[in-house]
């Protein structure tokens, strides 16, 4: 099977295209071409349609074989791959996904695309949306977790998001509270969680466990709604710089939408076999 690995800031993924899955179970695919240890390796399968709504149609299924239907490093190498791949011709692309109709701007440069900037649509607190079963106000309130109290706020951004504040980053942390926060049963569909470090009113760090993929390098829905998060507390300005693992995304709200800017690039191209 013909396939491309892209990443989005080290989030990376499998591309394949649908007419080269020869029948293959997108579900059971993405568990076998994203393990690392037996296949190719990835935190994501991205898979490219044609679409009668949009320029272009992308489906997301996460490495543990589960579906999602946003993911802001995975938009941001899908729109890459279709504009370079001659699939879509146009540096400004509506993409359909499962959170909606997205709007992808191409920064081109010698028909390479050099930066994606994504509008990422409305988010909502809404606690029927999410959907959250808690009866804390959810924009705000406290998630006890191995003996730790984190300042939360759980929030529909494409998929559901809690962001958690800490005064470090911390990998073993981010593993161990987020694999517990995730299946938490207020969380009726589970939550990705973002352990968020507030460095200035312009500045955060992000570290995010993923819903069905574990921690990730990042996570751009996760990013954005973790700047969400710190505009609707008053601590955050509209344009914010997020530090993540492999570098930097730049997160801005304006008009009621949130807006995601930040790299994409191509590992390989390949075949495999499975």
């Amino acid at each position: 099977m013909k396939f491309s690995k892209m990443h989005g800031l080290g989030n990376d993924f499998i591309v394949v295209e649908e007419s080269n899955l020869n029948g293959e179970d997108i579900y059971s695919l993405a568990k076998k071409v994203c393990n690392r240890n037996f296949s190719l390796g990835a935190d994501g399968l991205l898979v490219v349609y044609k679409s009668s709504l949009a320029d272009t149609k992308m489906e997301i299924i996460n490495s543990d074989g589960s579906y999602a239907s946003m993911c802001g490093n995975g938009i941001r190498c899908f729109a890459k791959y279709v504009y370079e791949k001659g699939i879509v011709n146009k540096e400004v692309i509506t993409i359909e996904t499962g959170a909606g109709i997205l709007t992808a701007y191409l920064n081109v440069e010698d028909n390479i695309v050099k930066g994606i900037k994504i509008d990422m649509g409305v988010f909502s607190y809404a606690k029927e949306d999410i959907p959250f079963r808690g009866d804390e106000d959810n924009k705000n309130y406290v998630l006890s977790v191995n003996d730790k109290d984190y300042s939360s706020t759980t929030m529909l951004l494409g998929v559901p998001h809690t962001v958690v504040y800490v005064d470090n980053i911390d990998a073993d942390e981010v593993i161990k509270s987020g694999a517990v926060i995730e299946t938490l049963e207020k969380f009726e569909n589970n939550t990705n969680v973002n352990f968020v470090k507030y460095i200035d009113r312009d500045n955060i760090e992000v570290r995010t466990w993923e819903r069905g993929a574990g921690i990730t390098f990042a996570c751009g829905t996760g990013t954005c709604a973790s700047v969400v998060s710190g505009i609707t507390r008053g601590i955050n300005n509209n344009k914010v710089t997020a530090k993540l693992f492999a570098g930097n995304m730049i997160i801005e709200y304006t008009d009621g939408k949130v807006y995601m800017e930040g790299p994409a690039e191509f590992i390989c191209d390949g075949e495999v076999v499975v």
